[in-house]
């Protein structure tokens, strides 16, 4: 393998890789134009932070428990409906499964959505189902969809200059379905300047936001003036358009603006004092909270905080499902009432809209939901003969629960409601993603029918601009 090339060869290479990416649906002249957009109104919020339970987080042992069956050897599976206790919360009557003890003491501070219902894509693959949850567009597009995240960061541009707009903690692009995972972490045909600040580790967030160890500030200004020299011999350079140029160069130059800026401490999590560190330190999503909370506090627009997705772990239950989960609710439960205390306690819940969700839910026995079933993943057994097939493997798209605090949402509401007994599927107030998505961009001011022309036609937030916010959910 070669190790080292000369510039020529580099270019060339490098050359070639762009040239891929404008292949891949980038925003040339003759595909984005017109960039119609009906803008901003009033609204309840000014920053999002997405808490993302990848993997498939299951309602009935989380936040919509039903009856509880303790494991017995060669017990019936369809017996199970919960694995865990179910404990009250804060709110009369409403309880949450055992372990979650945490985020139910802070539900008087916001909305939980108990129907929430995931399409319909056929054969179930986490990363389609994450696809059009992040972006409220189905797979395959023609265009690269934007990430919602990159769409509120073009029309709202950041809340402090020197902060990106929009940034994505926890994912890492090394492990499974990585190029999927790619697809939407991105900006689209929106261009890169949107596209998320990616911190793989929170707790090594500082090193995203200073130059590398023995390289002073002359020879980083040097690197920078090369890089934009390299943009304009790239194909980009030469075949892009002034769009796409400007907005390249622009998103270094935000990146080249926050290295130099006292705002880069947030960044810092050793400067978080031990008593609130310790609260927040469960792993890369504990402490990827901790890092929301800060960048909040500096003035960051969009913000998104994984458990992470990796195929087989975290919520991702196809075995063993009860420790499992018992594992991640101990990874989620302190950091995410801790964000909210914090939030609430210095006033910034009041304009920062948090949203807890996962692609799916699961069940024991039902592999997508009772009038549509597709193919089973999972081998589970009718009846249970050991342990490991104690817990929801399946995935259940019917009913699934959502977590809403802060930015307008109302305060101690519960939304929507499922089955008592298998299947427990939605049966009251059925919310799809267009309306989670519109919800968002309703507290957060931008119009419904916000919308771009790609391929001389119109693309809107949502498919056709037909999404409707559901306004029971706002105070």
């Amino acid at each position: 393998m070669k190790s080292t090339w000369n510039r020529r060869e580099f270019l060339q290479r490098s050359s070639a890789a762009t040239l891929a990416a404008l292949a891949a649906g980038a925003p040339m002249a003759s595909l984005l134009s017109g960039c119609k957009s009906v803008g901003k109104t009033d609204g309840t919020a000014d920053t999002v932070i997405l808490l993302w339970m990848a993997g498939g987080m299951a309602h009935t042992e989380t936040f919509d428990p039903k009856r509880y069956t303790p494991f017995e050897k060669d017990m019936e599976g369809n017996r199970v409906l919960s694995t865990f206790k179910s404990l009250p919360t804060v709110l009369d009557g409403i309880h949450f499964s055992e372990g979650l003890q945490g985020i139910g003491s802070v539900m008087d501070k916001g909305t939980l959505i108990r129907s929430y219902v995931a399409a319909d894509l056929g054969h179930i693959l986490h990363s389609r189902h994450q696809y059009h949850w992040h972006t409220c567009y189905e797979p395959p597009q023609t265009v690269a969809a934007p990430h919602i995240g990159a769409w509120i960061a073009k029309e709202l541009g950041p809340k402090n200059p020197v902060i990106p707009a929009f940034i994505d903690i926890g994912q890492r692009f090394s492990v499974g379905e990585a190029e999927e995972l790619k697809a939407f972490h991105t900006a689209g045909f929106l261009g890169n300047e949107f596209g998320p600040f990616l911190i793989p580790d929170p707790s090594q967030g500082l090193e995203s936001v200073r130059p590398p160890i023995g390289m002073d500030a002359k020879r980083f200004e040097r690197r920078n003036q090369l890089y934009n020299e390299l943009i304009s011999q790239s194909p980009v350079g030469e075949f892009g358009s002034d769009y796409q140029k400007e907005s390249l160069r622009r998103s270094m130059e935000q990146a080249y603006m926050l290295l130099n800026s006292p705002e880069s401490k947030a960044f810092d999590l050793s400067n978080e004092p031990k008593e609130s560190y310790d609260i927040y330190n469960t792993g890369r999503f504990g402490l990827g909270c901790l890092l929301a909370r800060r960048l909040t506090e500096q003035g960051a627009r969009f913000i998104s905080v994984t458990t992470e997705y990796e195929p087989f772990k975290g919520f991702d239950t196809h075995e063993n499902g009860h420790t499992r989960m018992a594992d991640m609710k101990k990874m989620i439960d302190g950091p995410v009432a801790q964000l909210i205390k914090d939030l609430d306690k210095t006033g910034h819940l009041d304009r920062t809209l948090v949203v807890l969700a996962s692609e799916f839910s699961r069940d024991m026995m039902v592999e997508g939901r009772p009038d549509q079933k597709v193919k089973e993943q999972v081998n589970q057994p009718d009846i249970l003969t050991e342990e490991k097939f104690y817990g929801m493997h399946r995935h259940f798209t019917d009913g699934c629960s959502m977590l809403m605090f802060g930015g307008g949402i109302k305060r101690g509401h519960v939304y929507g409601k499922t089955a008592d007994e298998r299947p427990c599927k939605t049966i009251e107030n059925p919310v799809k993603i267009d309306g989670i998505h519109q919800t968002i961009y309703h507290a957060l001011g931008i119009a419904p029918d916000t919308q771009y022309e790609i391929e001389k036609r119109p693309f809107y937030t949502t498919p056709d601009g037909k999404g409707k916010a559901v306004l029971d959910l706002l105070g």
